[in-house]
């Protein structure tokens, strides 16, 4: 069910991109599965260098396991998160498809462009855009005032200068228990030595 939704739309992506499509083609005939629990889908590289669903008896030479962070992290271009995934297979066909996660983009203004025209497309692409700064910005906005709330207003979280005195705390005890710990030694020791006596 899943499949021809995902090739569909990865196919949009390739026709767009002849590099990735000649590098998906030197892996013509490998089929990969993507696992993301509760779900999976299985494609397969056509010769073309676009991808298919996979036939139902097709054995995967690749199997990706994503978590639903990962996927969405993978979504947001999160460079580290494909180094999280459970990679298992063919490894050239693994880093074939890594490059085409990192690389191959959607140019939404184009697809618009078809439908609305280009400057309208160029418009709504745009706003899009100015959308998706001003969303960065405000979460970044609120996430330094949520800090500064919880650091200030409302001690949840420590500042780093009462987290620098508490290590400091930490260190002094630490030293003054060794230091009471060798005392202590040397007055059993001394103690013994009387009893000996």
């Amino acid at each position: 069910m899943l499949e021809p939704a995902a090739a569909s739309a990865i196919n949009h992506l390739l026709r767009g991109a002849s590099w990735a499509r000649e590098a998906l083609a030197r892996h013509a005939g490998k089929t990969a599965r993507f696992e993301f629990a509760p779900l999976a889908v299985a494609l397969t590289v056509l010769e073309s260098g676009e991808v298919a669903e996979a036939v139902t008896d097709a054995v995967p030479v690749l199997t990706i396991k994503l978590t639903p962070g990962l996927l969405l992290r993978l979504a947001a271009r999160d460079e580290a998160a494909w180094k999280e995934a459970e990679v298992a297979g063919d490894t050239d066909f693994a880093a074939a498809i890594n490059l085409l996660a990192r690389n191959l983009r959607w140019d939404v203004e184009e697809d618009l462009s078809r439908v609305f025209g280009d400057v309208a497309a160029h418009r709504m692409a745009e706003t899009g855009r100015a959308f998706q700064r001003w969303g960065a910005r405000t979460a970044e906005h609120l996430g330094r005032s949520l800090v500064e709330y919880w650091t200030e207003e409302q001690p949840l979280l420590a500042s780093a200068r009462e987290m620098e005195e508490f290590n400091c705390a930490v260190d002094a005890l630490r030293d003054d228990v060794a230091r009471l710990e060798e005392r202590l030694e040397r007055l059993l020791n001394r103690q013994d030595a009387k009893s000996a006596k």
